[in-house]
């Protein structure tokens, strides 16, 4: 249930976000709300924060105080209901859960304002695509990261926290293409990897300069 300092990405994402004072946002698979609640200390207007599982909004309200964050029980390929006026969505980790991203982009291009900016992190395809997505030791020293099936799109079903958890990979070509042809304007693509201070206070991410774990994107509505 760590908040946003305990994310190895936060850092980055950070950087990439606008300027959030009077900020309209739409938060897409907002888990406990951390997010939100570190938006609104930034001055954001408002957050419509969306996830699908009822027991983590449960938690986010119990830990928000904020009369300014709306938390909503919705699934992310169902929005046709809120309002066209957002100046910013965000998403951490959401996307791979989604079945039709195609569809999810031409919706969320239609919730924000012309000039409006998205900023999203996903699981890296490199790290959803492996049929068996395990380090491989080395004889002596050292690992690899196995990829296979990097072409084959589609379901990849792995056990995370819980068994039997249903991601969908697609490649990094299917992620850009389906922005750009859906009304967005690329402007931060980052394949995140630990800096040098991280991986000295955090020594046990050091696997994590053989292979990305995450995608990172920034991008405006046009």
């Amino acid at each position: 249930m760590g908040g946003l300092s305990e994310a190895p990405e936060w850092p980055t994402v950070r950087n990439l976000l606008p300027d959030l004072r009077d900020a309209r946002i739409l938060d897409l698979g907002c888990g406990f709300g951390a997010f939100d609640r570190w938006a609104i200390e930034q001055g954001a207007d408002s957050v419509v924060a969306v996830d699908l599982s009822e027991k983590m909004l449960a938690r986010a309200r119990e830990l928000t105080s904020i009369d300014k964050i709306q938390y909503v029980n919705g699934d992310l390929s169902e929005l046709d209901h809120f309002p066209r006026t957002f100046d910013l969505i965000y998403s951490a980790l959401a996307f791979h859960y989604v079945s039709d991203f195609t569809k999810l982009c031409c919706s969320m291009r239609e919730r924000l304002r012309d000039g409006g900016r998205l900023v999203a992190t996903i699981e890296h395809p490199i790290y959803t695509a492996p049929s068996r997505p395990e380090w491989i030791n080395l004889p002596g020293d050292g690992v690899i990261w196995p990829l296979d099936s990097y072409f084959l799109e589609g379901k990849r079903t792995t056990n995370w926290i819980t068994e039997g958890v249903v991601k969908h990979h697609r490649t990094v070509g299917n992620y850009v293409q389906s922005l750009l042809q859906n009304g967005f304007m690329l402007l931060n693509f980052v394949e995140w990897v630990p800096d040098t201070q991280q991986l000295s206070e955090h020594p046990e991410w050091a696997n994590e300069v053989n292979r990305p774990m995450f995608l990172i994107f920034s991008l405006d509505a046009i």
